[in-house]
């Protein structure tokens, strides 16, 4: 029998656990230790924005963008109904009201041309998630936001080394939140990174990271003492997570090569399928692709369901995304009732295919031949 070809396999480039054993014997484990001052200083220099904090997860990066924004009750926050749950989750915690909206008919990026009629004097942010590492259209969003006065916090959990127009994602909203889970193109297991690209939420969010404490600032002799200054939680992770990922940025070039050319060949294999109907990535002109994530999209449920039970019998283990969140359980019966049919398309119709370092030539044409043997009997 073949050996199965999973949907992700995290890649190591190499030294990850000899620079585990350096921050172990350099006496602090903890965070913000040697390694992950480090990862922060690359960030604020290769992405040239303000501050680079590492977290625990995209998803505690997102929180504290949402405290950072001081939300009340009631105050109303725009995010992509086709998304994770913690993009919305984040803001539900601080007591906002989610508005979804529609992706693109293009790709599954929020639809630009609904969000005016979605603000309200109650909206504070706009969400953009950079879906697959694609960008939003950020100047529309921008220009959208500026004229009424809000915040925009980028969910670029995909999007690291990608850009809109020359700018890395991550450097346009006040804040982004970036994810370094194992299934990203650079890994730390578990981690994330928020990023503050005005000055003023700097000093406040190593505060809300260092469980409300200036913490941070007594460390680098700021103040004499440290205390409880505000409200926020333990959001920093161990140096050892940093170290792993510090391995990682070392080898960003080659694992970003890699897993573009893995794309691109995944791309042309599959171009004829247009002619069938089936969706491939749509990259604007204003945007780049990263390598993250390659899909196709079906034609209708049952087909999408049909092709991964094939591939599954091959020993290929594609999977679905996400699905809607304005039907989720926890929030159909807050939305508002709006009809957002291009993310519920994406929902029935999206389907991902294996894409890691480790999928060599010979790993990918199984995978290419088995998708064109399933439209060649269908």
């Amino acid at each position: 029998m073949l050996p199965a070809i999973p949907f992700n396999r995290p890649y190591l480039s190499g030294p990850e656990t000899q620079y585990i054993e350096e921050a172990v014997r350099s006496g602090k484990i903890s965070g913000d230790g040697i390694f992950t001052k480090r990862c922060h200083q690359f960030f604020e220099q290769h992405m040239g924005v303000h501050k680079a904090l590492l977290t625990t997860s995209c998803t505690d990066a997102l929180e504290m963008a949402a405290i950072l924004l001081d939300l009340q009750p009631g105050d109303e926050v725009i995010v992509p109904s086709y998304t994770f749950v913690s993009t919305p989750n984040a803001f539900v915690l601080r007591g906002a009201k989610i508005v979804f909206a529609d992706s693109t008919k293009e790709n599954p990026n929020i639809d630009v041309t609904s969000l005016e009629e979605l603000i309200t004097p109650r909206t504070r942010a706009i969400v953009p998630v950079h879906y697959a590492g694609i960008a939003c259209d950020m100047d529309a969003i921008r220009a959208l936001a500026d004229s009424h006065g809000l915040a925009i916090v980028e969910d670029a959990a995909q999007a690291i080394d990608s850009f809109y127009k020359g700018r890395p994602l991550g450097s346009i909203g006040e804040l982004a939140a970036f994810s370094f889970h194992e299934t990203k193109n650079i890994i730390a297991g578990e981690g994330g990174m928020l990023v503050i690209n005005e000055a003023r939420y700097a000093q406040r969010a190593e505060i809300i990271r260092e469980k409300g404490t200036n913490r941070s600032s007594f460390f680098r002799g700021e103040v004499d003492k440290y205390g409880w200054v505000d409200v926020g939680s333990s959001f920093l992770p161990s140096d050892i997570i940093a170290a792993f990922l510090w391995a990682q940025i070392e080898h960003m070039a080659d694992i970003q090569h890699r897993r573009k050319a893995i794309w691109q060949q995944y791309y042309e294999a599959f171009s004829s399928l247009t002619q069938l109907g089936v969706g491939l990535p749509v990259i604007p002109d204003y945007a780049t692709n990263n390598g993250h994530m390659f899909y196709l999209v079906c034609r209708s449920l049952d087909e999408r369901s049909a092709l991964i039970d094939y591939l599954r019998q091959k020993q290929i283990l594609p999977v679905f995304h996400y699905l809607s969140l304005h039907k989720s359980p926890f929030y159909q019966s807050k939305h508002d009732g709006r009809a957002l049919p291009w993310a519920d398309h994406y929902t029935d119709c999206l389907v991902r295919l294996p894409l890691y370092y480790q999928l060599y030539p010979e790993l990918q044409q199984r995978v290419i031949e088995a998708v064109h043997e399933f439209y060649q009997r269908s």
